[in-house]
This record gives C-alpha cells, sequence and structure tokens, in this order.
C-alpha cells in the first residue's frame, strides 16, 4: 500500500494536501470555540480585578510564582519541541518525528506534576475558597476561585494533550500512522493553543502586586 493510500484512509479526500487541510481547518474551528469560553473566563477575571485591584494583588502575592514560572518555561520549551515534530513530520524523519512527540508528551507530564505539586501547596496554605479560607476579603476569594477553575480546566486541556501527542507517536512507531500523518498539524496546533493559554493566565494570576 502506497504512502498515499495509507494517509487517505478517511473518504471523500481526494488528495492528501486536501485532507490535511481539512485536519487543520476543523481544528481551528474547535480551537475558536475553545477561546471563547477561556476568553469569557480571562474577561470575567479582567472585570473583577479592575473592580478590585487590591485585594487581587494581595491575592495574586499568595501565588506560588516559583512553580509558576517553571511551568512556563516548560511548556514554552514543549512548543519548540512540537515544532521539530512538525518540520520532522513534513521532512517524513520518522524517528526525530516520534522523539520529539514523546519529549512533547514528557514536557506536558512534568508541567501536570509540578501544578500538583503547586495544588498540594495551595492546599496546605488554605487557599482554596471555603470555610477555612486563609485570606479574610471576599474579593481575594473570588480570585482563587477564578484561580482554581481556569489552572484546572487548563491542566485539564494539557492532560488532553498529552494523550493525543503520545497516541500519535504510538500510531507512528507502530506504523499505523505514516511520518507526514495529517494528524500532526491539528495536534501541534492544539498544543500551541494550550500554551498561549497558559502565558496568559501566567501573566494574569502570578504577576499582578509583585516588586
Amino acid at each position: 500500500m502506497s504512502d498515499a493510500a495509507r494517509i487517505l484512509h478517511d473518504p471523500p479526500w481526494p488528495s492528501v494536501p486536501r485532507q490535511r487541510e481539512a485536519a487543520t481547518f476543523g481544528m481551528w474551528v474547535f480551537l475558536a470555540s475553545e477561546a471563547l469560553f477561556f476568553g469569557a473566563l480571562i474577561a470575567g477575571y479582567a472585570v473583577y480585578r479592575v473592580l478590585y485591584p487590591h485585594d487581587f494583588a494581595i491575592a495574586s502575592q499568595q501565588t506560588n510564582i516559583l512553580y509558576g514560572s517553571i511551568n512556563t518555561g516548560l511548556l514554552i520549551t514543549s512548543s519548540f519541541t512540537m515544532t521539530v515534530a512538525v518540520q520532522a513530520s513534513e521532512a517524513r524523519m520518522r524517528r526525530l518525528l516520534i522523539f520529539a512527540l514523546v519529549l512533547t508528551a514528557a514536557i506536558g507530564i512534568a508541567f501536570i506534576a509540578v501544578k500538583m505539586l503547586e495544588y498540594k501547596d495551595d492546599l496546605d496554605k488554605h487557599l482554596l475558597p471555603g470555610a477555612h479560607f486563609a485570606l479574610p476579603s471576599a474579593a481575594t476569594r473570588l480570585f482563587f476561585g477564578l484561580y482554581w477553575v481556569m489552572t484546572g480546566v487548563h491542566a485539564i486541556h494539557l492532560a488532553v494533550g498529552c494523550l493525543l501527542t503520545l497516541a500519535l507517536a504510538w500510531a507512528i512507531a507502530s506504523r499505523h500512522e505514516v511520518s507526514d500523518s495529517s494528524k500532526v498539524s491539528p495536534i501541534a496546533l492544539y498544543w500551541h493553543f494550550v500554551d498561549t493559554i497558559w502565558i496568559i493566565l501566567y501573566a494574569l494570576i502570578y504577576l499582578p502586586g509583585r516588586p
């Protein structure tokens, strides 16, 4: 079976470039809906930050900027390795593609592990809104409510990205997918979107109120 026939396993695409374009376009449509979802959360955060700048600055200082900065570095690195994967796919460099995909997923898993350590630290400091919340102001409680929701949803999206990336690496390694699979670019788009969302969250959540 030719490479084109192996790639074109989803009719009715008449050619490999057309299938790749369709897959990429579909991912852009999906990411547009995700952008609306995160945009609503970020807009809500921005409104309350304008209304309660002092309380949000105090709450932001309670976040662990070391963990946040480590995770930012991890995801920036993972964007580079995912770009290498895309280039390797286009060049049909199968081994490099598999390595770059696995490394990208490993960095994503490291991000989640660091995030779990940060969440444990937050719980130890009673920064989960509830009966024993550490800060007295209602606005700081609102900040951490948004913090848990936004970072939690982001972590779920990243976990999905790790699973997709590992599944694609396994499929290529086992030769169920060819090295220039049309699935590489859409998954890379998804990964870069999740990375971009984190950079925005890092600037909004961890940096305000710090010297």
